[in-house]
């Protein structure tokens, strides 16, 4: 089990790590001049690829995840119920990442209409899930 814990938390680590960094991009997304075209194409590659590094840390780290929960049993159970809320958390990042997605399609179509300091605040979000993920899981609070 403690092979699964340790896997779990290091692609864990990793896929927040793309999420905390890809709205990085989108801010330099948003700040780059009209007419500045290798630098908006260099910004939306790179945005490309870490967006499908992220998905892809983002598979065993669910993975290993609901390994821990359904085939050794943590966090089920009576007086689990952190567990229920770790789990809408994750969710919320799920679908967070999957709103950088979208807004990666909004750049890449010339579309975007937010402003950097927008995406100054939507970079805190995974900050915010994770840490209160990780008091969840530290803490088991309920």
């Amino acid at each position: 089990m403690l092979w699964v814990k340790s896997l779990h938390i290091v692609f864990i680590a990793s896929w927040f790590a793309g999420l905390f960094y890809l709205p990085r991009i989108f801010v330099n997304l948003a700040m780059v001049p009209p007419g500045s075209v290798a630098e908006r194409d260099r910004l939306l590659l790179m945005a490309r690829k870490l967006l499908r590094f992220t998905t892809f840390l983002a598979v065993p780290a669910l993975g290993f995840g609901a390994w821990l929960w359904l085939g050794y049993g943590i966090g089920r159970g009576p007086g689990n119920g952190w567990m229920h809320a770790k789990l809408a958390l994750v969710l919320m990042a799920l679908g967070y990442h999957h709103g950088c997605g979208v807004l990666l399609r909004k750049f890449e179509a010339n579309a975007n209409r937010r402003s950097h300091r927008w995406y100054r605040w939507f970079n805190e979000a995974p900050v915010v899930l994770l840490l209160c993920i990780v008091i969840l899981v530290v803490v088991k609070p309920f």
